[in-house]
């Protein structure tokens, strides 16, 4: 039986157990009418978004993909990656319907039944490569995170029909076969900015041999300025390609300090970030950015990122062809999936998982 508003869930049990254990998720508490945040969900004050700090006289590059035979075109993506490390592009092959398509789908799984949603749970779910969650690493963390999940890694497609939710299958195979085009086309830029002209087999293995996609729904919280919905963080993926609604929330780090910009949501854009693995293989040429989600006081948001990363076999670090240039290596070779785990470890803290694998 789900508490009611006048039951506050001082206990921390009950809270787990109603969001958790049963699959309410923080969509649930939303929807009984909290007045008040609980207070397993407010966060320490340094992690908390300080709104005077957000910049708005700067904003991240946008850029059109329509003509990539322009040097101009792919100058601004190898600078983006490697000034800015998060940039929009618009004019994409990534066609409208089927972002569009995506978001609906999205909304269709959280509007499943609490019971439906809990089948897909790390308890209950069939496989490991699926996963209804909330938070992030909430046994790690000191406040809980205002999020939920459903985590999809992709292995091949056989599985997914036979396991991903109804829903939403289709919909999420077809962002991700979709997408692969333009994932490719960021990854030759990039690669050709480092002098790395040539992407055989196993480079392409390296850059993008394993995809993962998150459906993310942070559901409208009674204070969003004691929470957060998803904490200071960098990724540890190859790129990040990001789908966002029309509700923004997204903040990225710029340089040092506490300056905060907002990517604004545009229609048909996708956002792209530099993460880690990509960070390590460029030998520090691209850099993964510190960025964040605020929680909304008045409206329910969805993102849908695709995490686009290394096997979990694949060992990482400076590719071959820099250090013979004379680079001197800057990373150590690291298992990618035991930089994972590393990652995992932990709550979301705006550390640097990198320095995990420095000289």
């Amino acid at each position: 039986m789900a508490p009611t508003v006048a039951e506050p869930f001082s206990d921390s049990s009950a809270l787990i157990d109603f969001v958790i254990n049963q699959g309410n998720g923080v969509k649930g508490l939303s929807e009984m009418g909290l007045k008040a945040l609980p207070k397993q969900y407010i966060q320490p004050l340094e992690e908390r978004m300080c709104m005077t700090n957000v910049q708005t006289h700067d904003s991240i590059p946008i850029i059109d993909m329509s003509n990539l035979d322009n040097l101009e075109v792919t100058k601004s993506i190898c600078e983006s990656a490697s000034k800015w490390d998060f940039f929009q592009i618009v004019n994409h092959d990534v066609p409208v319907e089927v972002l569009e398509n995506v978001k609906d789908a999205t909304y269709k799984f959280f509007r499943l039944p609490a019971e439906v949603k809990n089948k897909y749970s790390k308890e209950h779910s069939s496989s490991n490569n699926m996963r209804f969650g909330m938070s992030f690493t909430p046994q790690a963390e000191k406040a809980l995170e205002w999020k939920d999940y459903l985590s999809l890694f992709f292995v091949f497609e056989e599985e997914a029909f036979a396991l991903w939710p109804s829903v939403c299958r289709e919909q999420v195979l077809d962002y991700m076969k979709k997408s692969e085009v333009v994932i490719k086309q960021l990854l030759k830029v990039l690669m050709n900015g480092l002098n790395l002209h040539e992407i055989d087999e196993t480079k392409e293995l390296l850059l993008m041999g394993s995809m993962r996609t998150n459906l993310n729904y942070y559901p409208k919280c009674p204070n969003p300025e004691l929470t957060v919905g998803v904490g200071q963080h960098f990724d540890v993926s190859t790129l990040t390609i990001l789908l966002q609604d029309e509700i923004g929330g997204l903040f990225v780090r710029r340089n040092e300090g506490d300056n905060w910009i907002h990517v604004p949501p545009i229609k048909g854009s996708l956002v792209i970030n530099v993460g880690d693995a990509l960070q390590i293989i460029s030998n520090g040429k691209y850099r993964s950015v510190e960025h964040r989600v605020v929680a909304n006081g008045s409206k329910n948001r969805i993102s849908v990122p695709i995490f686009v990363n290394p096997r979990p076999i694949d060992m990482i670090g400076s590719f071959p062809e820099l250090i013979e240039n004379g680079e001197k290596p800057i990373y150590k070779q690291v298992l990618y999936s035991d930089y994972v785990k590393h990652f995992f470890r932990k709550a979301h803290d705006g550390k640097k998982t990198v320095a995990f694998v420095e000289l």
